[in-house]
């Protein structure tokens, strides 16, 4: 009971409490919310949607498979130019040629290293799924 009489005033002075602000009033900055540190973390890829075009011809054999590159990226990101290779063959040159094709528009932040971007080289994964596969490589 006591809560619910205590609610009663705050709600009546909100309702009928001053409607302008006095000229004497300063406004506080926002609050400014610090942007979580990534610490130590891989690069981290930013494209929205992949860049990577799955072959017609493969694609209408519903063949499924996964490619590995190598990349290098230095420390702003940006890939290394020329510098991208097939590290797994995922068995058809034509989705191996589709993945390195799709390099150039590749987009990823730095990895870091105590939240200092450096320079890295990694493993990207390109898979290759026909959905009437489920997903499975032949």
């Amino acid at each position: 009971m006591k809560a619910a009489l205590w609610l009663l005033p705050v709600l009546v002075i909100e309702s009928t409490g001053c409607r302008s602000t006095p000229e004497s009033t300063l406004a506080l900055p926002p609050e400014q919310t610090p942007a979580p540190s990534r610490g130590s973390e891989p690069p981290v890829a930013l494209n929205a949607e992949s860049p990577v075009e799955y072959p017609l011809a493969v694609y209408q054999q519903r063949i499924s498979a996964t490619v590995l590159l190598r990349l290098f990226l230095d420390e702003t990101g940006q890939l290394v130019p020329d510098s991208a290779r097939v590290q797994e063959s995922s068995g058809y040159p034509a989705l191996d040629s589709a993945a390195l094709a799709a390099v150039p528009r590749l987009r990823y932040a730095a990895a870091l290293v105590n939240g200092t971007p450096v320079a890295t080289a990694f493993t990207q994964p390109i898979l290759f799924r026909h959905p009437d596969r489920g997903g499975v490589t032949p």
